[in-house]
């Protein structure tokens, strides 16, 4: 069962496994972890955001997922962002998974583009196995992300259907470019199997839920 402790907001300029850790909440993964990585500002963290993580948990067969606090993202405006202790701290507060992480892992590292992130995290722990996971609305927009195609030649991706979404990600650019890598919803399990790059859309509960909805007041957490 995993413990969460609150992650580092100091951050060291030596990469070491001491600081590694301290971002993730003091526990390095063991070797052979399948874990999930779940990315964004969590500005602030809300239900669908949990959601996502446990369907990875059970339809992946994840160890963990670990929600990745972005310094911040470089598609959304600086404007209304909260700085990260307190997003960091509205991650803390939801309630979760015990095996769902929140880590400041990218600010340790100094990543803010997804790309370097997933590069750096397989240079770290070369012999733990990560998957992606992503909203649906992403995927019909990842094209825009720098070095997308890398994001799926590092890692495994699994995408979330979402409301409204779905269709159109499924013939999106990036889709269609990686078309014959798709694995069947019914054996994502296998994913964990598979070598980049591979991906599947699952099809679980979908929550119309959104960060930019919450800070307009037009949903709770």
């Amino acid at each position: 069962m995993l413990t969460q402790n609150p992650p580092s907001l100091t951050f060291s300029k030596i990469l070491c496994p001491q600081s590694i850790a301290r971002s993730l909440g003091g526990r390095l993964p063991p070797k052979g972890s399948k874990i999930g990585l779940l990315g964004g500002s969590f500005n602030p963290a809300h239900k669908a955001h949990c959601q996502i993580s446990k369907e990875a948990l059970v339809h992946l067969g994840l160890n963990e997922v670990w929600w990745l606090v972005s310094p911040q993202n470089p598609l959304k405006d600086t404007k209304g962002m909260a700085p990260l202790p307190d997003r960091v701290e509205s991650a803390l507060s939801i309630p979760k998974h015990p095996k769902i992480r929140v880590t400041t892992i990218e600010s340790q590292i100094g990543s803010v583009f997804t790309a370097v992130t997933l590069s750096r995290l397989k240079q770290i722990f070369p012999l733990v196995n990560f998957t992606w996971l992503m909203g649906a609305d992403n995927l019909s927009q990842i094209s825009r992300w720098r070095d997308w195609q890398d994001i799926f030649s590092t890692v495994k991706v699994a995408v979330f259907a979402r409301p409204g979404y779905s269709l159109p990600s499924t013939n999106s650019e990036a889709a269609q470019r990686f078309k014959n890598a798709r694995v069947p919803e019914n054996k994502a399990r296998s994913l964990q199997k598979c070598s980049a790059p591979a991906w599947t859309i699952i099809h679980g509960q979908q929550l119309d839920i959104s960060s930019t909805a919450i800070r307009n007041g037009k949903h709770k957490k």
